[in-house]
């Protein structure tokens, strides 16, 4: 009898085992642009959180130091950074840009979403900084935060009507939609694993098509929404989807930034590929906290944990 379970355990292995060799992504090869990013000496990072580019292709990129947030030439060189000893940049998130080159700026310990202008003015701000001295003058009124704030937002992206979708993130575990005024219009999701629960969204991005995606971190899944809330259908992936980004033009392409690997995705959830090795050095993957994807062949990518940015080119 022992020999049988033996014998069934084992057949059972290699089927599973089969399965896994059969159903892993093809590997794309990539090479890392050494050095690409030209930080000025007295610039030292922590946690790399974000990663964006505007119309211009310059890149802007959010970590935990001391310089929140830095600009780059295309070509990697420094242009500017700005934020230090602001109270605004608490514990960054994310960083995106809409159609207008409109900054929009996630700070996850502020409950904040900053509307930055390209001359770095804000133009709006959702959600409001927690208050400390309210426990001393208001506990009751104020200890539970009302819909239309946050509670540890994750990340943003703007429709082509200029409706603001957030994931909200950490504690609430939902997303919320905003008109461009800043009214709340609704929101959906709470803690789960079902449709349109969420354990943990970290990251959205929209399609030409106004299909919103939602990485569903825990859940180890990407959930697709129209504008309305709407559940679509779910992509299983075999990782934590930590970042997403969508390239431009008519076929569109996903790249989910995970642990350790990168996935690629067509618009049907189809996983083209994957790329990365583990680790924390140079032309390693760490957690890929936020990514960047202007074209098909280049990734940007913001590991947390490494404190590095990186540029890597598909073959």
């Amino acid at each position: 009898m022992r020999h049988h379970l033996l014998v069934a355990l084992s057949l059972s292995a290699a089927i599973l085992s089969a399965q896994e060799t059969r159903e892993r992504a093809p590997q794309i090869p990539f090479k890392l642009v050494e050095d690409f990013f030209k930080v000025p000496d007295n610039i030292y990072f922590a946690e790399a959180v974000g990663v964006a580019l505007n119309s211009k292709g310059h890149i802007f990129i959010a970590n935990r130091g001391n310089h929140p947030l830095l600009e780059f030439n295309p070509d990697g060189t420094f242009i500017r950074s700005w934020g230090e000893e602001s109270e605004i940049f608490h514990a960054p998130h994310s960083v995106r840009f809409d159609s207008q080159d409109n900054m929009w700026f996630v700070d996850a310990g502020n409950n904040l979403i900053v509307k930055f202008d390209q001359d770095r003015q804000i133009l709006q701000v959702l959600g409001s900084r927690p208050e400390p001295w309210t426990w001393d003058t208001h506990v009751i009124e104020k200890a539970v935060p009302g819909p239309t704030h946050f509670y540890q937002p994750t990340d943003t992206v703007v429709g082509p009507d200029g409706s603001v979708y957030i994931t909200d993130g950490y504690g609430n575990s939902r997303v919320a939609k905003f008109s461009s005024d800043g009214r709340l219009l609704k929101y959906w999701g709470q803690r789960g694993t079902g449709p349109s629960q969420f354990n943990t969204p970290h990251s959205i991005v929209m399609d030409r098509n106004s299909t919103l995606y939602v990485a569903d971190r825990q859940n180890n899944r990407i959930q697709l929404f129209d504008t309305e809330g709407n559940f679509k259908k779910e992509w299983r992936l075999s990782g934590p989807p930590w970042s997403l980004c969508i390239t431009p033009g008519p076929a569109q392409i996903i790249y989910a930034g995970s642990i350790g690997r990168i996935f690629k995705l067509d618009l049907t959830g189809k996983v083209l590929g994957e790329f990365g090795k583990p680790g924390k050095l140079a032309g390693e993957v760490d957690s890929v906290h936020a990514i960047a994807c202007p074209d098909e062949k280049t990734i940007y990518a913001a590991q947390e944990f490494s404190y590095r940015f990186d540029k890597f080119l598909l073959q």
